[in-house]
């Protein structure tokens, strides 16, 4: 059955019509009977618990762990680059003479070597857009490691600083393509309970690339030579060598083979990806059915798959979302984590005891990343990403305040606030963004989504970039410390953000998230809406239009004839109006 923008339903004996235009589940014939077997595949998944979860999926929390890895050469890259402005051999290979003898990098080309990482990578997530769609997760993948093996070779060798540019715009391009196909591969590979976990294990990586940078450049502080550097470039090649080693035998995303019309290959990939025998009543054929059935849900909907799409109808939400979660990274005041050495050495450490400390500040921040895996699971990500972000805005204003003093205790107390502010932000906004970012879009925007929402995040990181040295350095603003309280406010309005639209993806499927953004439900509702978007029948036979059917929750739903729709939509018994839940379901 098709509507048109004018055509009115009768269902039963009601005389409830609904108008709009086409109906979203009207026009879906894959729709009009609602195979068992889908069911089962949901209410499989909700029934799963972690443990349970990890025991069907385990191979593909594997695979989707081995992808991610790739992320920690963009983290060891993105600490080891400023590093280098004050190793003595780098600067006298790349600097210039001053009138009394001695070398540096100018600030004009810091930032352009720092802002040319930033361009490489818009390119890069831009291609992954397009690459991913046509090509899948896993060629995308391999050909980006490749080009990563082969412009490793421009900065290792570079004689000039003109040349080593280059050689970080080339790098950059993969770098993009990896830190948005691993944070899209994570969602796709695993069930629901799961997704959190490999999404926010991309953070992890990061922490574990800025790590291994911290280790490897305090290993190479007592060198004088070009080796201090080079060895450093040099050991690049580890990870996109190894891990092009395994991503041979990747398996692809079956929601890439559903997108492509190849459930057949998608069932042969989620056996490749589960256990079924360690999971009672888990059945890849219907896996995949519930897959389909998602992907039509969207099709209905929103039929296109450009980048203009993400910016029509009830997936303008969903991008608005993904791209200020994921620019409130760079806008909560994470560039200060990059200045706790330079802190610390204001307040008198030796350069040995502050690049000591900054390891241990980035091990604090894998132990934040570890520990936001179960509190996920208990308060949510809205709550842990918006209330963390009310704990950073207070750390930076102590911050602030504290850099009104200028005793050395002062700047003492800044480093280790700033400690702190990394294990906060660990815990909070640094995981959960990845999660978040991966859940809000739709599953057929997804990698355009993300795409968005990652070059978001870039085009703030080069206003970091830009401004965070000019806050900082005494020839320019010389606010030190006092910077804090500009990131402060910053960080209470993204706070204020998140609050009012920011809405909790926790144990719901894409296909409940799907529905609940087509019904336009408010972002503090969605905990508390009980969703079957299964359900899309009324009692007679007839098809409803599921996207247009009700606009309200609660006492403002509209009922269809008979109480049919009453039935499940009305609150649930609740002990105060303020606690109540709606059910939100078409059936």
């Amino acid at each position: 059955m098709t509507s048109t923008s004018s055509e009115k339903h009768k269902l039963g004996d009601g005389d409830v019509e609904v108008e709009g235009k086409a109906g979203a589940f009207a026009q879906v014939e894959h729709f009009e009977q609602m195979t068992q077997e889908v069911r089962d595949a949901q209410t499989f998944e909700h029934n799963l618990t972690v443990a349970q979860s990890v025991r069907v999926y385990k191979k593909g929390v594997a695979w989707s762990l081995l992808l991610s890895m790739a992320i920690i050469m963009e983290g060891y890259d993105s600490t080891l680059l400023p590093s280098f402005f004050a190793f003595p051999p780098f600067v006298e290979q790349y600097g210039t003479r001053l009138p009394d003898g001695s070398f540096t990098i100018s600030a004009s080309w810091q930032t352009g070597l720092s802002v040319g990482c930033q361009v490489g990578s818009i390119v890069g997530v831009f291609l992954n857009g397009v690459l991913v769609d046509h090509y899948g997760y896993k060629h995308t993948m391999l050909a980006s490691l490749i080009f990563m093996i082969l412009v490793i070779f421009i900065p290792f060798f570079s004689t000039s600083i003109e040349v080593l540019l280059i050689g970080f715009l080339a790098q950059g391009i993969p770098w993009g393509i990896f830190s948005t196909l691993a944070c899209s591969y994570a969602s796709e590979v695993c069930c629901t309970k799961l997704r959190p976990i490999l999404a926010t294990w991309i953070n992890a990586c990061w922490v574990m690339g800025q790590l291994v940078a911290s280790g490897t450049l305090r290993g190479f502080l007592s060198r004088s030579d070009q080796w201090a550097y080079r060895i450093p470039y040099a050991l690049q090649w580890l990870w996109p060598v190894s891990i092009f080693a395994a991503c041979m035998f990747a398996p692809e995303s079956p929601w890439f083979l559903v997108r492509q019309g190849r459930e057949e290959e998608a069932v042969a990939i989620v056996r490749r990806l589960t256990s079924p025998g360690q999971g009672s009543g888990f059945s890849p054929e219907a896996n995949v059915a519930w897959m389909s059935y998602t992907n039509k849900i969207e099709e209905s909907v929103s039929a296109g798959t450009s980048y203009l799409d993400c910016f029509r109808g009830i997936d303008r939400r969903r991008t608005e979302i993904a791209c200020a979660v994921w620019s409130i990274q760079n806008l909560c005041g994470s560039a200060f984590m990059g200045y706790s050495t330079y802190f610390l050495q204001r307040a008198g450490f030796s350069p040995a005891d502050s690049f000591n400390l900054s390891l241990g500040q980035y091990g604090l921040g894998l132990v934040g990343t570890v520990l936001s895996w179960c509190l996920m699971h208990t308060a949510g990500r809205r709550t842990i990403y918006t209330y963390g972000l009310a704990i950073l805005c207070c750390i930076l204003l102590v911050i602030g305040i504290m850099g009104i003093a200028t005793s050395p205790a002062a700047v003492r107390a800044v480093g280790a606030m700033l400690l702190i502010y990394t294990f906060i932000y660990d815990v909070s906004v640094g995981p959960v963004c990845y999660s978040l970012v991966a859940e809000m879009s739709s599953t057929r925007l997804r990698v355009k989504t993300v795409v968005l929402a990652r070059n978001f995040y870039n085009l703030f990181g080069i206003v970091n970039f830009i401004i965070m040295p000019r806050f900082i350095s005494p020839d320019a603003l010389n606010w030190g410390a006092k910077s804090g309280f500009f990131w402060s406010a910053l960080c209470f309005f993204c706070f204020v953000y998140c609050f009012f639209r920011l809405p909790e993806p926790k144990n719901r499927t894409f296909g409940e998230l799907d529905l609940l953004f087509s019904q336009g439900v408010p972002a503090r509702k969605f905990s508390s809406i009980h969703v079957d978007p299964t359900a899309t029948h009324h009692s007679n036979g007839a098809l409803l239009d599921a996207s247009n059917l009700y606009k309200g929750l609660g006492a403002e739903v509209k009922g269809v004839a008979h109480g049919t729709m009453a039935a499940n939509m009305t609150r649930k018994p609740v002990s105060s109006p303020s606690s109540a839940s709606a059910s939100v379901g078409v059936v």
